[in-house]
């Protein structure tokens, strides 16, 4: 077995191992999923160390790294060929450093799960079945393997939500598992036309290989997707232009964009920590890897004429976002609509077309990652202790909980993009990307890359006013000296969880080559392949 299937399996044995030790043994479950998480992480780091800097990646095989390819299905269907699906996996710039972001969130899921006794033998067991689709997403290199994950993946998330969830969870669980399953429906329906347009150079076959999918001269002529002599259209739209659409509602469903992040908010609110740590850790970064490597990569051409659109949705999206959290009451609502708004940075990064731009929007993945993790973490904290989350029901927290304010004080400033901190990074070179994109004619305007600069400012605006209502003034809670004496400060658990996420905040922030050296080759191939359709 190679690392990388090593990586992805290993929470299936966990998962195992879980479901076969009996309820007497119930206190191991968790010391189990940490073990293995733990191992998981190790690797993750180890593939980092060892990873070539120089691999292009995105289109070329010989661009990947810790490569596994193994025949997986072999059928033969008459006149239409023979079916050919294959397990095929590796690693380049863009997927690595996800790989590492979502071993280190799964630990702080697992760190905040420490509490949880409701069904552990249940939860534990879905957590770690969640985690191998999240590794399995982010390797696969064949269509057929990646849908498998991505329909894997919803099926833990929706039970976590349903079952371990707040008062509503079953609404929110529902209305979730209906938008993913929306735009992974007719994302099949893509994966299929793709499949019957695209043959393996080598054996004539059809395939599902994605990086056969990149390659123009891969397509049959006249096919559905056919680069050349494609006549099919739909409503007037070009196939290549509609299996573009298709596929990027699928993922944006994930990133979320407006107007298609409803479900956000209310699965983050009725979702317990550590799954609402996953959420946005992991879960976001999904739909931008998607983006990035399905609908930019198969369909660069599309992806070149619709830029414009996708630019603006970013733009549209960071600041519904930035001003939604500006209204909220409830906290945890409030970090649900900042995803949305720094999410829509990855989205503007990604459509400038540009080295930088596109640089940035992976970074402020990475860096969105583990943050929004940590403020959700810490809105955990208070939950936990007094199950109440609204705004106006604290005051004065910094004398009563000063460890606490501390921590909340650092993730609020790198959230909000103060120079140091990786949000920072992430986000300055998305609006350079941006600005400079107009003078290489990818035909983004700078009026996006200002109204990302507002975004930012509203950021500011919301966070800070929410530390100076929260955390400053006389000390008041609405559940008076009870509150007083449940609000005990943050323990050695806690602390564990969060000093090394505000750290890497910081770190990433002093020396953002640690990622941008990895996946600046990748990013340049990436350029290069959508660049020519401009």
């Amino acid at each position: 077995m190679g690392l990388l299937s090593l990586l992805i399996f290993l929470p299936l044995l966990a998962t195992v191992l879980i479901l076969l030790l009996p309820a007497t043994l119930r206190q191991s479950y968790k010391y189990i999923a940490l073990g293995f998480t733990v191992v998981q992480f190790v690797l993750s780091g180890w593939l980092y160390s060892q990873f070539d800097n120089a691999a292009t990646g995105i289109n070329q095989a010989n661009g990947f790294q810790f490569l596994e390819q193994l025949p997986w299905i072999r059928l033969d269907l008459g006149s239409l060929g023979q079916l050919e699906i294959d397990y095929f996996v590796g690693v380049d710039g863009v997927s690595l450093p996800l790989l590492v972001l979502s071993a280190f969130v799964m630990l702080m899921a697992i760190g905040a799960s420490w509490n949880i006794t409701k069904s552990t033998k249940g939860y534990f067991s879905l957590l770690m079945l969640l985690n191998m689709a999240v590794m399995g997403i982010f390797c696969a290199l064949d269509f057929f393997l990646f849908y498998i994950f991505y329909e894997v993946m919803l099926l833990p998330l929706y039970f976590l939500i349903g079952i371990w969830g707040g008062t509503n969870r079953e609404y929110a669980a529902i209305k979730f598992f209906i938008y993913t399953l929306f735009g992974s429906v007719f994302m099949l329906l893509i994966i299929v036309g793709l499949y019957f347009s695209v043959v393996n150079p080598e054996t004539g076959a059809n395939t599902f290989n994605m990086l056969h999918m990149m390659n123009p001269n891969n397509y049959v002529d006249g096919s559905f997707f056919a680069y050349l002599n494609n006549y099919y259209e739909v409503l007037g739209i070009p196939a290549r232009m509609l299996g573009f659409i298709v596929l990027f509602i699928a993922f944006a469903i994930k990133v979320p964009i407006v107007p298609l992040h409803t479900w956000l908010p209310d699965a983050h609110v009725e979702a317990p920590t550590p799954v609402s740590i996953i959420l946005a850790g992991i879960l976001l970064k999904i739909g931008g890897y998607g983006i990035i490597r399905v609908c930019y990569s198969i369909f660069p051409d599309a992806a070149a004429d619709a830029n414009w659109w996708l630019g603006l949705i970013g733009a549209v999206s960071i600041l519904y976002g930035a001003l939604n959290a500006l209204a909220q009451k409830d906290l945890k609502r409030l970090i649900a609509y900042s995803s949305v708004s720094h999410m829509g940075f990855v989205l503007l990064g990604v459509a400038s077309l540009t080295a930088e731009g596109i640089s940035g929007a992976l970074f402020q993945m990475i860096s969105h990652g583990f943050l929004s993790a940590a403020l959700f973490f810490l809105v955990g904290v208070i939950y936990d202790r007094v199950h109440d989350r609204y705004i106006y029901n604290f005051r004065g927290l910094a004398t009563h909980m000063p460890a606490y304010t501390g921590f909340v004080a650092v993730a609020f400033f790198a959230s909000l993009g103060l120079p140091g901190f990786s949000a920072f990074i992430g986000e300055a070179f998305v609006i350079i990307g941006t600005f400079n994109a107009e003078s290489v004619g990818t035909g983004i305007p700078r009026w996006m890359a200002i109204a990302g600069s507002v975004g930012i400012l509203l950021s500011a605006a919301y966070l800070l006013w929410t530390l100076q209502r929260m955390f400053f003034g006389q000390t008041r809670f609405k559940g008076g000296e009870e509150w007083a004496t449940l609000l005990t400060d943050v323990n050695t658990r806690e602390r564990i969880i969060l000093f090394p996420t505000l750290a890497l905040a910081l770190l990433l922030g002093v020396m953002p080559s640690l990622v941008f050296d990895k996946m600046n080759a990748t990013v340049l191939n990436l350029v290069s392949l959508v660049s020519q359709y401009l």
